[in-house]
């Protein structure tokens, strides 16, 4: 584990000096004598080790005093790769923090949320990442306005109010702060894209760390697109977004060193939220090199990980509807559970208008289904009760689905609902709380893969060996799950 890896000078200074992209997002270095923070793999010739500080965080640099590198631009390295494998308060902290928590609901709605106190986690925040929530948020806020800025035609007001600032005059304060340039002249350098054939429309590159391996990543989600949210169209993914402040459309399409995004929103305050919930959706903060490292060290597991490594957990942008999904996946073939889910989203979705045609709605909420006469359902009774009861639990807000959700407490949550078995609770774990260790020794295609290759196939037996995965077991199920040949794998033509 890298925690803490700023306070190792050493090796930082080794990443700094061999520019090593890998780093990126795990430490900032700032410069005294130049008063400029860079990623670790920052093109310029490195500092002397003497003049170079460490900081765990954009936020802090920029508290610290320091201005984001132009050439660089850490501002837009991948994020810490921490937050995906801890559950500790920091790491759900900072997830709520990407998903904009703190712009919506103040830091007051934070420690709510995290049931502590608002002191508990400024003190925490700060002993771990020098800086407190609303530093670590106004430094998200600086880089979505940069975004605007750069990508868009905004007129600078309206990348102020989108990017969550209060007033244009902070705004333009910040942005002088945080990148030394005013909001103008960061226009003014940024590289002439062709206007955007689509006004409303951002056109982003979400980086990544390499390898990413995009087959079963996007073949998996294409192959269980429901029918009017998600589609596979012309090299991209695409799927509707419920938002804070209105819905959005998203394509995301693999390219060799970053994932194109265009998204479209009703209102541009989603911005932030949209980039979090869709570098979520496809992993993109994940650390392959740890992961592959760990499970290549087990010979069963070696060959798949060198024939395709960098695979990712494909996960959702939004936890209350993968759980529907899962229960009406229980028991049924990929396709019957796409039939199932198409007619709910048919009868109760929310109709949305998409420009491109092929998307028509946004998945109902649990509001909304915990609302319908139970009968309405077309399933086998038991099935019914099962969905009706996590509808009604998720509505309720007894049972809390999120970034922020505690692993261990919320899969005993879903395992004491009726009609839940490990393999839905461990499901939901895995792909909507992105929990990276959940396992499914008793899933079919893990079991299959697993005896093809020599490994113990029951789950006991299975469980225990794969001790040796721990805490990337999310990851040794995508491998496994990769040497069959079912669409899943295969990266849609």
């Amino acid at each position: 584990m890298h925690q803490g890896m700023h306070t190792d000078t050493e090796r930082c200074v080794r990443a700094v000096q061999s520019k090593d992209a890998r780093f990126d997002g795990w430490f900032y270095t700032a410069v005294l004598t130049t008063g400029i923070y860079c990623r670790p793999s920052c093109p310029a010739v490195p500092p002397k080790p003497e003049h170079m500080v460490f900081h765990p965080s954009a936020a802090a640099c920029q508290q610290a005093g320091f201005r984001a590198c132009k050439r660089c631009r850490p501002d837009t390295s991948p994020g810490s790769p921490e937050w995906n494998v801890r559950a500790d308060l920091v790491a759900r902290a900072m997830r709520l923090v990407a998903d904009g928590v703190v712009d919506r609901e103040g830091v007051t709605g934070l420690a709510v949320r995290l049931g502590y106190s608002t002191r508990q986690i400024e003190r925490q925040l700060l002993a771990e990442l020098g800086a407190g929530p609303l530093a670590l948020a106004r430094a998200q806020r600086a880089q979505t306005a940069r975004l605007l800025v750069e990508t868009t035609g905004l007129p600078m007001a309206d990348v102020a109010f989108a990017a969550g600032f209060s007033s244009v005059r902070t705004f333009n304060d910040t942005v002088r702060e945080v990148f030394a340039l005013s909001p103008t002249e960061l226009r003014a350098r940024a590289p002439k894209h062709a206007a955007a054939a689509t006004p409303g429309v951002i056109t982003l590159r979400l980086p990544f760390r390499a390898p990413l391996h995009p087959d079963n990543l996007f073949g998996h989600l294409a192959a269980t697109a429901v029918p009017g949210v998600e589609e596979w169209r012309d090299g991209a993914y695409r799927r509707t977004l419920r938002l804070p402040y209105g819905h959005g459309i998203v394509a995301q399409a693999p390219r060799p060193d970053h994932i194109a995004c265009r998204l479209a929103l009703s209102d541009p305050r989603d911005l932030t939220v949209a980039i979090s919930r869709c570098r979520r959706l496809l992993d993109l903060d994940a650390d392959p090199v740890a992961v592959d490292g760990q499970l290549r060290a087990d010979p069963a597991l070696a060959p798949l990980v060198d024939k395709a490594p960098g695979r990712r957990v494909p996960r959702t942008v939004d936890e209350a509807e993968f759980a529907v999904r899962a229960v009406l996946g229980q028991q049924v073939s990929t396709a019957a559970a796409r039939t199932h889910a198409a007619r709910l989203v048919t009868a109760h979705g929310t109709p949305v208008d998409d420009p491109e045609g092929g998307l028509t709605h946004l998945f109902p909420t649990p509001e909304h289904l915990a609302a319908l006469d139970p009968d309405a359902l077309a399933m086998p009774r038991t099935r019914r009760t099962t969905l009706t009861t996590l509808v009604r639990r998720l509505a309720d807000g007894d049972l809390r689905l999120g970034a922020d959700s505690d692993w261990p407490e919320t899969r005993a949550a879903l395992l004491a609902l009726p009609g839940f078995g490990p393999w839905t609770a461990d499901v939901i774990a895995m792909r909507a709380l992105g929990d990276p260790d959940a396992f499914l020794p008793t899933d079919l295609g893990v079991r299959r893969a697993a005896q093809a290759l020599g490994l113990p196939s029951t789950p006991s037996a299975l469980t225990a060996r794969a001790a040796a995965w721990r805490p990337w077991r999310a990851y040794a199920v995508q491998y496994l799950w990769a040497t069959d040949s079912h669409p899943i794998n295969v990266l849609p033509a």
